[in-house]
């Protein structure tokens, strides 16, 4: 009987402990990043002598033939000295038209670096960036729509010389299509909570690969599996500078139409995060960088063993739910969450099946359907995939 009520109570532990690691990750970590960001003041930026670098802008493309000219078109009217700002579109082995479309933007000076084979994207940008006149680099997709702002706010911070990468953040526009565009969102807003509070206080941990811009002087040569926007700003960090968020900077987005498309994007962008955060473990350690290893740990570590977290309360429940009918009714409740966000994610018309839902549940369903990614990305990189190439989303 006493060695019975151990096991209760330690599987009753190992449950609670689970949730409030969950609860930490998400909702925790941002609420300890503003306690202490409360403490320290934010440092202004000299807006009367603003700095103007040269500029080189990359967009990387695969067969955008459906976007690239409008994305040449709204990067052709930000609001930057032209003889300061280059753009350059990096073809990964396209073969629709994108080619060609970028080429008829020759005259008004938009460049076009065409590598065959389908290299993979980070191949490119290490190609590319040995020919950038750029004293800045800004880093772009072609669904990202940048407001005329952009490029000043992305470029304003670098007046200060300790700073080495500046981000911005992504506001999805749903297509109507379902849950997974949520999802996105809700976990975008997270994000730039995130770094906000973290740039408060030194450095933010990675930045948002549609659009953020590094010294170009601060760039080494990536393998070609790491994921640009996470290993280039922990590289950055490692070499004793410091990355923020520039809230001013934004751009806009259209969700994926394709559900489980955007799913498979939301598993390829977890694998690399896996890949990066194991290659740069070394920033985890506290004594050689202190807060920031704290950040790393809390904003990228914790989140990607949510799903183990997750298995353990449900197993836990499963083990508690014959003596308790508290834990019984959790754990049907989990049934029912993981059944409906698997149905979601493989349905062609996610809408239909969704419409009926409330708000409360569509946000328990984002945070369920990010999670499956993330712990399906687990597999993915046990396995050894290294998602060097991709495909648009869209």
């Amino acid at each position: 009987m006493y060695f019975d009520s151990v096991i209760m109570m330690t599987v009753q532990a190992l449950f609670f402990l689970s949730l409030i690691v969950i609860a930490y990750a998400y909702l925790g970590y941002p609420m300890t990043l503003w306690c202490l960001a409360a403490f320290k003041m934010a440092r202004p930026l000299d807006q009367k002598n603003p700095w103007l670098p040269r500029v080189s802008l990359l967009i990387s493309v695969y067969n955008e033939e459906s976007i690239i000219e409008a994305k040449l078109r709204n990067s052709l009217k930000l609001d930057y000295p032209k003889e300061l700002f280059e753009i350059i579109v990096l073809s990964d082995g396209s073969t629709d038209k994108t080619n060609g479309i970028v080429s008829r933007f020759a005259n008004e000076g938009v460049k076009l670096r065409f590598y065959e084979g389908r290299i993979g994207k980070t191949a490119c940008l290490n190609h590319a960036i040995r020919s950038v006149s750029g004293d800045i680099v800004i880093f772009s997709d072609a669904n990202s729509m940048y407001p005329p702002q952009v490029v000043r706010a992305l470029v304003g911070p670098f007046a200060d010389p300790t700073i080495g990468f500046v981000t911005g953040g992504t506001n999805y526009v749903s297509d109507g299509s379902g849950h997974m565009g949520e999802s996105i969102g809700l976990y975008s807003r997270l994000e730039r909570l995130t770094k906000s509070l973290e740039s408060r206080l030194g450095s933010c941990v990675g930045a948002d690969g549609a659009m953020f811009a590094i010294r170009s002087s601060l760039f080494e040569p990536l393998d070609r599996a790491d994921i640009n926007d996470l290993v280039i700003p922990l590289r950055i960090v490692r070499a004793g500078f410091r990355g923020i968020y520039a809230a001013d900077a934004f751009c806009i987005e259209v969700a994926a139409k394709e559900t489980a498309r955007e799913f498979d994007r939301q598993v390829r962008i977890a694998a690399r995060t896996i890949r990066a955060v194991m290659t740069q473990r070394a920033l985890l350690n506290p004594l050689v960088f202190g807060l920031f290893a704290f950040q790393l740990f809390s904003h990228k570590l914790c989140k990607l063993i949510v799903p183990f977290l997750l298995l353990s309360v449900m197993g836990c429940s499963f083990v508690l739910a014959p003596f308790s009918e508290w834990y019984l009714f959790l754990m049907a409740v989990q049934v029912v969450l993981y059944t409906t966000a698997w149905i979601t994610v493989r349905a062609s018309r996610p809408r239909e099946l969704g419409v009926v839902l409330s708000r409360l549940f569509n946000l328990f369903h984002s945070f369920i359907v990010v999670n499956v990614a993330i712990g399906v990305a687990w597999v993915r990189y046990w396995k050894g995939d290294t998602f060097t190439t991709w495909a648009p989303a869209r």
